[in-house]
């Protein structure tokens, strides 16, 4: 389902403008994105050289907001290419006061163009969209284009977390780390009834778990 369009956006925007930044450029494509370099200054960004932890398709921040408050010595950059969504979870990172966090308005497909590799000690995966249709395989973000992407992007031996509700989309992620050089582990069929400490419950983790169903975790890692 589409976000509906928020009433006085870009006014919106602009009052938050301190926390993200908007990376959409005309003379990319999917297909450059990794020649054509645009890099970011994570030091100047963030204005410190703490860790850096990158969530990929963020919503409306929940889970990275609480991330940061609960981690002020990390740095936390969160992707998300919809505006309408985007602006919510800036406007909650601002009422709480965090400065260990910022959003880029991106798509996935263009981060090569914009982080320098081998700089995150973890990329989270919270609910991304299934794209169901096997026709759509290519745009699930843990497809094989995708796990390319964050394999430089990772530092040696970091992690890729993800969650989902989604058993297929599960079970093909598991099928395509493997297939693509990770390692799995801590693998969860059912996230909320196991032993798993520390867990950040995201929006739509709340509302699936609420109704029922399953949440699934798996942790994978290049070999």
């Amino acid at each position: 389902m589409r976000p509906r369009h928020k009433k006085n956006l870009e006014a919106r925007l602009e009052a938050v403008s301190e926390y993200f930044l908007t990376l959409r450029s005309e003379s990319l494509n999917y297909n450059d994105a990794e020649t054509e370099k645009h890099l970011l200054d994570m030091k100047e960004l963030f204005g410190n050289d703490n860790p850096l932890y990158l969530e990929i398709g963020g919503g409306k921040g929940q889970f990275a907001c609480t991330f940061a408050k609960q981690n002020p010595d990390k740095n936390i950059l969160c992707v998300e290419k919809v505006r309408d969504v985007l602006v919510i979870a800036c406007e909650t990172a601002k009422d709480m006061g965090l400065r260990n966090i910022k959003f880029l308005d991106c798509a996935a497909e263009y981060l090569p163009s914009f982080l320098p590799e081998k700089t995150f000690e973890t990329i989270f995966l919270n609910f991304s969209c299934p794209f169901p249709k096997k026709s759509y395989a290519a745009h699930r973000l843990t497809s094989e284009r995708f796990l390319g992407i964050y394999k430089k992007l990772l530092k040696d031996d970091a992690p890729v977390f993800q969650k989902t509700d989604n058993m297929h989309f599960f079970e093909y992620s598991l099928e395509s780390f493997s297939k693509n050089g990770f390692e799995l582990s801590n693998i969860s069929l059912d996230l909320h009834n196991s032993d798993f400490e520390g867990n950040i419950v995201t929006e739509y983790e709340e509302k699936f778990s609420s109704q029922g169903f399953p949440i699934y975790r798996l942790e994978a890692r290049v070999k």
